[in-house]
Protein backbone atom coordinates (compact mmCIF):
# COMPACT_ATOMS: atom_id res chain seq x y z
CA UNK A 1 0.00 0.00 0.00
CA UNK A 2 1.16 3.21 -1.18
CA UNK A 3 -2.02 5.85 -0.05
CA UNK A 4 -0.96 6.29 3.43
CA UNK A 5 2.77 7.13 2.67
CA UNK A 6 1.25 9.77 -0.21
CA UNK A 7 -1.14 10.64 2.01
CA UNK A 8 1.37 11.54 4.82
CA UNK A 9 4.07 13.39 2.22
CA UNK A 10 0.90 15.47 0.63
CA UNK A 11 0.01 16.24 4.08
CA UNK A 12 3.31 17.68 5.12
CA UNK A 13 3.72 19.58 2.45
CA UNK A 14 0.60 21.23 2.49
CA UNK A 15 1.07 21.52 6.66
CA UNK A 16 4.69 23.05 6.21
CA UNK A 17 2.59 26.45 4.75
CA UNK A 18 -0.14 25.96 7.46
CA UNK A 19 2.74 26.31 9.83
CA UNK A 20 4.15 29.11 8.89
CA UNK A 21 1.53 31.19 8.02
CA UNK A 22 -1.09 29.79 10.66
CA UNK A 23 -0.55 32.14 13.12
CA UNK A 24 -1.08 35.41 10.72
CA UNK A 25 -4.62 34.09 9.89
CA UNK A 26 -5.33 32.94 13.86
CA UNK A 27 -4.12 37.11 14.86
CA UNK A 28 -6.75 38.15 11.43
CA UNK A 29 -9.21 35.73 13.59
CA UNK A 30 -8.67 37.59 16.61
CA UNK A 31 -8.76 40.64 15.63
CA UNK A 32 -11.93 40.16 13.73
CA UNK A 33 -13.53 38.44 16.54
CA UNK A 34 -11.86 39.79 19.54
CA UNK A 35 -10.60 36.38 20.88
CA UNK A 36 -7.39 36.56 21.86
CA UNK A 37 -7.28 32.84 22.19
CA UNK A 38 -7.02 32.10 19.36
CA UNK A 39 -3.54 33.35 18.92
CA UNK A 40 -0.59 31.22 18.49
CA UNK A 41 3.12 31.86 17.81
CA UNK A 42 5.09 30.36 15.16
CA UNK A 43 6.46 27.70 18.05
CA UNK A 44 3.10 26.87 18.73
CA UNK A 45 2.48 26.50 15.30
CA UNK A 46 4.77 24.09 14.45
CA UNK A 47 4.43 22.04 17.36
CA UNK A 48 0.62 21.32 16.86
CA UNK A 49 0.85 20.62 13.36
CA UNK A 50 3.82 17.89 14.69
CA UNK A 51 0.86 16.71 16.73
CA UNK A 52 -1.07 16.26 14.42
CA UNK A 53 1.81 14.41 12.03
CA UNK A 54 2.12 11.63 14.88
CA UNK A 55 -1.61 11.12 14.81
CA UNK A 56 -1.53 10.92 11.47
CA UNK A 57 1.77 8.62 10.81
CA UNK A 58 -0.51 6.14 13.76
CA UNK A 59 -3.61 6.71 11.12
CA UNK A 60 -1.34 5.50 8.46
CA UNK A 61 0.93 2.97 10.26
CA UNK A 62 -2.91 1.38 11.17
CA UNK A 63 -3.96 1.21 7.55
CA UNK A 64 -0.72 -0.13 6.11
CA UNK A 65 -1.17 -3.20 8.61
CA UNK A 66 -5.02 -3.90 8.54
CA UNK A 67 -4.60 -3.17 4.68
CA UNK A 68 -6.96 -0.09 4.27
CA UNK A 69 -9.38 -1.82 7.07
CA UNK A 70 -8.29 0.66 9.90
CA UNK A 71 -11.32 2.92 11.10
CA UNK A 72 -8.88 5.84 12.27
CA UNK A 73 -7.05 5.10 8.80
CA UNK A 74 -9.80 5.39 6.62
CA UNK A 75 -11.73 8.42 8.62
CA UNK A 76 -8.15 10.32 7.85
CA UNK A 77 -8.49 9.78 4.44
CA UNK A 78 -12.15 10.94 4.19
CA UNK A 79 -11.48 14.08 6.73
CA UNK A 80 -8.18 15.26 5.16
CA UNK A 81 -10.02 15.20 1.76
CA UNK A 82 -13.03 17.08 3.05
CA UNK A 83 -10.12 19.91 4.93
CA UNK A 84 -9.02 20.54 1.30
CA UNK A 85 -12.57 22.09 1.70
CA UNK A 86 -12.44 23.76 4.72
CA UNK A 87 -9.79 25.66 3.08
CA UNK A 88 -11.55 26.99 0.27
CA UNK A 89 -14.39 28.01 2.44
CA UNK A 90 -12.62 29.88 4.67
CA UNK A 91 -10.82 32.11 2.14
CA UNK A 92 -13.84 32.78 0.39
CA UNK A 93 -15.47 33.63 3.86
CA UNK A 94 -12.70 35.82 4.68
CA UNK A 95 -12.32 37.09 1.32
CA UNK A 96 -8.48 37.05 0.95
CA UNK A 97 -5.59 34.33 2.10
CA UNK A 98 -6.23 32.06 4.68
CA UNK A 99 -3.78 29.76 6.27
CA UNK A 100 -3.25 26.23 3.72
CA UNK A 101 -5.22 27.36 0.88
CA UNK A 102 -2.72 27.92 -1.88
CA UNK A 103 -1.48 24.13 -1.33
CA UNK A 104 -5.09 22.37 -0.48
CA UNK A 105 -6.33 21.97 -4.32
CA UNK A 106 -2.93 21.44 -5.60
CA UNK A 107 -0.89 19.48 -3.20
CA UNK A 108 -3.38 17.66 -0.23
CA UNK A 109 -6.38 17.17 -2.55
CA UNK A 110 -4.70 14.64 -4.88
CA UNK A 111 -2.53 13.47 -1.77
CA UNK A 112 -6.00 12.08 -0.17
CA UNK A 113 -7.68 11.50 -3.63
CA UNK A 114 -5.09 8.90 -3.99
CA UNK A 115 -5.23 7.46 -0.36
CA UNK A 116 -9.10 7.45 -1.62
CA UNK A 117 -8.66 5.54 -5.21
CA UNK A 118 -6.58 2.82 -3.60
CA UNK A 119 -9.02 1.88 -0.95
CA UNK A 120 -11.29 1.57 -3.62
CA UNK A 121 -9.12 -0.48 -5.73
CA UNK A 122 -8.78 -2.59 -3.15
CA UNK A 123 -12.04 -3.68 -2.94
CA UNK A 124 -12.28 -1.29 0.24
CA UNK A 125 -14.34 2.03 -0.99
CA UNK A 126 -14.89 4.67 1.73
CA UNK A 127 -17.98 4.11 3.09
CA UNK A 128 -21.08 6.70 3.91
CA UNK A 129 -19.60 6.27 7.57
CA UNK A 130 -15.79 7.18 6.79
CA UNK A 131 -17.16 10.26 5.45
CA UNK A 132 -19.13 11.07 8.53
CA UNK A 133 -16.42 10.28 10.58
CA UNK A 134 -13.92 12.22 8.94
CA UNK A 135 -14.39 15.69 9.73
CA UNK A 136 -14.98 14.91 13.23
CA UNK A 137 -12.37 13.07 13.87
CA UNK A 138 -9.33 15.02 11.98
CA UNK A 139 -10.82 17.92 13.92
CA UNK A 140 -10.75 16.10 17.38
CA UNK A 141 -7.29 15.33 16.42
CA UNK A 142 -6.32 19.17 15.30
CA UNK A 143 -8.30 20.66 18.15
CA UNK A 144 -6.33 18.68 20.67
CA UNK A 145 -2.98 19.19 19.19
CA UNK A 146 -3.87 23.00 19.48
CA UNK A 147 -5.27 22.99 23.08
CA UNK A 148 -2.17 20.96 24.25
CA UNK A 149 0.92 23.52 22.61
CA UNK A 150 -1.14 26.41 24.60
CA UNK A 151 -0.53 24.50 27.84
CA UNK A 152 2.79 25.60 29.45
CA UNK A 153 3.56 22.27 30.88
CA UNK A 154 6.74 23.87 32.52
CA UNK A 155 5.33 25.86 34.61
CA UNK A 156 2.72 23.09 35.65
CA UNK A 157 5.96 20.83 36.03
CA UNK A 158 7.25 23.45 38.48
CA UNK A 159 4.10 23.86 40.45
CA UNK A 160 3.56 20.39 40.93
CA UNK A 161 7.59 19.87 42.16
CA UNK A 162 6.78 22.93 44.12
CA UNK A 163 3.67 21.33 45.79
CA UNK A 164 5.64 18.21 46.32
CA UNK A 165 8.59 19.63 47.83
CA UNK A 166 6.33 21.44 50.61
CA UNK A 167 4.52 18.38 51.43
CA UNK A 168 7.45 16.84 51.67
CA UNK A 169 8.63 19.34 54.24
CA UNK A 170 5.61 18.89 56.15
CA UNK A 171 6.29 15.31 56.34
CA UNK A 172 9.81 15.71 57.51
CA UNK A 173 8.65 18.29 59.77
CA UNK A 174 6.13 16.20 61.26
CA UNK A 175 8.44 13.20 61.61
CA UNK A 176 10.82 15.93 64.03
CA UNK A 177 7.78 17.00 66.23
CA UNK A 178 6.91 13.05 66.75
CA UNK A 179 10.50 12.20 67.38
Amino acid sequence: MRGPIVLFASWALHDAEEALTFPASADYIADLTGVDVVRMTTKQSVAAIGLVGAALAAAGIRGMRTRGDSRFYRSSVAGLETHVFTHLLSAVAARRYTSGVITAVPVMWPGAAYARRELAALGKPLTAADWRLGAPTMGAVALAAHVLVRIDWLSLLRSRRSRLRRSRGCEASAVADAG
